[in-house]
């Protein structure tokens, strides 16, 4: 699995590329946990791109302390950079709150809050897109993605709008 998921995403995201991943980046339990931190850092350093972690209810502390105390340089910049709650990016007049758990904003114009955290389910709200590995909500996309493959901007811009028009269909 561990593979599947590095070839994919590394098929996709260039060494110069930045990442967001929110949250529960591993689970994997062994004892002492330096050893399972050490080998999850294994798999990050596999991945191409500077990450953006995104800290989930599976991430604990000591794995982002043990991350930032190996955090190589890559391309001019450390390959990790740490969030507790989340990241708020602007891209194409829309903002993008991107968080672990979905986030209920109220109604307001342009916000989207891209989440993980719930796995196959999607939030009843339009302005709410679950973009981890195994959202129902590829369906909004053309073609389906490799397990393990980010999402790109121009898909998550798909899923929002073949989200909003479903919904919109309701009304």
């Amino acid at each position: 699995m561990n593979q599947t998921i590095i070839d994919h995403w590394n098929a996709r995201v260039a060494p110069t590329d930045t990442v967001y991943h929110l949250g529960d980046i591993a689970l994997y339990f062994t004892h002492p946990a330096s050893q399972s931190n050490q080998a999850v850092g294994e798999v990050l350093s596999q991945l191409n791109g500077h990450l953006e972690l995104i800290k989930g209810n599976h991430d604990s502390r000591a794995l982002f302390k043990y991350l930032a105390a190996n955090n190589p340089i890559d391309h001019g910049r450390p390959k990790y950079a740490f969030h507790d709650v989340g990241v708020l990016i602007k891209y194409d007049h829309r903002q993008y709150y991107m968080t672990h758990y979905p986030m209920m904003l109220g109604i307001v114009k342009q916000i989207i809050n891209l989440h993980g955290h719930i796995h196959h389910y999607a939030v009843p709200v339009k302005e709410n897109i679950n973009v981890g590995v195994d959202t129902p909500e590829q369906r909004y996309l053309d073609a389906p993605l490799p397990f393990g493959t980010p999402f790109s901007t121009a898909e998550i811009e798909q899923m929002v709008t073949g989200k909003a028009a479903e919904f919109k269909a309701k009304q």
